[in-house]
């Protein structure tokens, strides 16, 4: 099932109308376009056909005879049994990536992830910045790829357009989750809500540091039931006081190509009060 022309499409839609709506208006330096350019041209021309070439590769010498072989299995079954398991080995996947961050073990991991959250910024785009190699490592890539070598092809499709419309409604500058949130007559269900389904304002707040800010938190990407069970669950107020990482900012070719490129980190802007520093630690 080919999927990237509908990803595309809705992509197109929420940008066009982030931008009429004047969301995108000066927040992006000349590094976010460089790294925004490079990661949306060069990941799905590139990279996530290398990784899904080593992938296939890697079905075949494990399972042999495996090709085809759960082909003949009904589809919706098949779409949520995939879908829970991608949901929880990417949740196990980015709360190492995040643990780097403390963890020398895991550090490669956490930047090759840092580049999703080194912009200053919240909106669909963030979607695309991604580093080249985490198609390599995430556990979403290998899941899904060994599940269309075993015949799940469709239900890889649908599995993978569910999780990107829905990482398109948790990135998206429009924060309508708020007002509900505050309601006093619908803002205690709905943050009952947010016990199970990653919302919009969970997920800012997984980008953000300072007051309501908790990037150590809500790694799931749709089932927040999995943040709750496994104590990472955080409920926001608001928006975060910041977006992005606090203290010396990534350079721009490293944010794209490690671990090929590296490159001294940029000190902090004047501005950004070094209190923050320990909102991410």
């Amino acid at each position: 099932m080919s999927y990237y022309g509908p990803v595309l499409a809705v992509t197109a839609i929420v940008l066009a109308t982030e931008i009429l709506m004047g969301r995108h208006r000066g927040i992006y330096r000349r590094d976010d376009i460089l790294v925004l350019g490079l990661c949306a041209l060069l990941n799905p021309l590139v990279t996530r056909i290398l990784a899904g070439l080593l992938i296939a590769g890697a079905a075949a010498l494990l399972l042999p005879q495996g090709k085809g072989a759960l082909a003949h299995l009904p589809l919706l079954p098949s779409y949520v049994s995939l879908f829970l398991l991608v949901e929880f080995a990417f949740y196990w996947g980015h709360r190492w990536a995040h643990e780097g961050q403390r963890r020398s073990a895991l550090r490669w991991l956490w930047k090759i992830h840092r580049t999703h959250h080194a912009g200053r910024y919240m909106n669909v785009l963030v979607t695309q910045r991604i580093n080249l190699f985490w198609s390599f490592v995430v556990p979403t890539a290998w899941i899904t790829g060994f599940a269309v070598y075993l015949g799940q092809g469709i239900a890889v499709g649908l599995v993978i357009l569910t999780i990107f419309c829905w990482n398109l409604i948790t990135h998206s500058h429009f924060r309508w989750d708020d007002a509900i949130r505050r309601h006093p007559r619908f803002g205690t269900m709905f943050r009952a809500i947010e016990h199970l389904l990653i919302s919009p304002g969970m997920h800012h707040s997984h980008h953000g540091y300072g007051k309501d800010g908790a990037s150590y938190r809500n790694y799931a990407v749709t089932f927040a039931f999995l943040d709750w069970i496994f104590g990472t669950l955080h409920i926001p107020q608001g928006r975060p006081w910041r977006y992005g990482v606090p203290g010396a900012q990534p350079h721009w070719a490293e944010e794209v190509f490690y671990p090929l490129v590296r490159m001294p980190a940029k000190a902090k802007e004047s501005g950004e009060a070094d209190a923050a520093e320990g909102a991410v630690a």
